[in-house]
């Protein structure tokens, strides 16, 4: 981009675009987001260039932090949903694996109660984490109940957000076009 003195500019950082913003009406606050593949960062005018390194850094940091809460690892997921097995569903459900995929274009995610894996689908990263406890409980409710029966919704209902992240699913995928039946967290 390139304008220092007036209002924005990009910079390069380890392969990360930064985009610089800087208003005259921003007095004291700095933020960043993320968007379209680059971070923006968002700094009063007057600060120089050495104030303005040191919060593009601190801003930084703190994007990467919370991209790594929301976004765990096959191993995180594996930990967490062992813990959500024993907070709603007594411990029972016990997946030999759980992990992201990218193969997963019309599914939140699905299991195979025969052999104990659960596949999350990489388009539930970034979604808020009760969304993505709600998907992992689905899957291991699974490993308990293979159908969509009474008894199934009956241990899933356990879980206090189950309708909020059903909403939630539901609202993302009507967003993006993908409302159809088989749209489903699994089948």
């Amino acid at each position: 981009m390139g304008i220092f003195g007036g209002l924005a500019y990009v910079l390069i950082v380890d392969t990360d675009e930064i985009e610089v913003r800087r208003s005259r009406r921003r007095r004291r606050t700095v933020s960043a987001y993320r968007e379209g593949g680059r971070t923006i960062v968002l700094i009063p005018s007057r600060f120089s260039a050495a104030e303005e390194r040191t919060w593009v850094e601190a801003m930084m940091r703190k994007l990467a932090a919370g991209d790594k809460r929301r976004r765990p690892s096959d191993q995180q997921l594996l930990e967490r949903a062992a813990d959500l097995s024993r907070r709603y569903l007594g411990g029972l459900a016990k997946p030999l694996s759980i992990a992201w995929v990218t193969n997963q274009s019309s599914r939140w995610g699905s299991c195979t109660p025969a052999d104990g894996t659960i596949r999350i689908s990489v388009r539930v990263k970034g979604m808020p984490p009760w969304v993505l406890d709600y998907v992992i409980l689905h899957e291991l409710t699974h490993l308990l109940q293979p159908g969509h029966g009474r008894e199934f919704w009956s241990l899933l209902e356990s879980y206090p957000r189950t309708e909020r992240a059903r909403g939630y699913l539901e609202g993302v995928a009507a967003t993006a076009g993908l409302h159809t039946p088989e749209n489903q967290i699994d089948h």
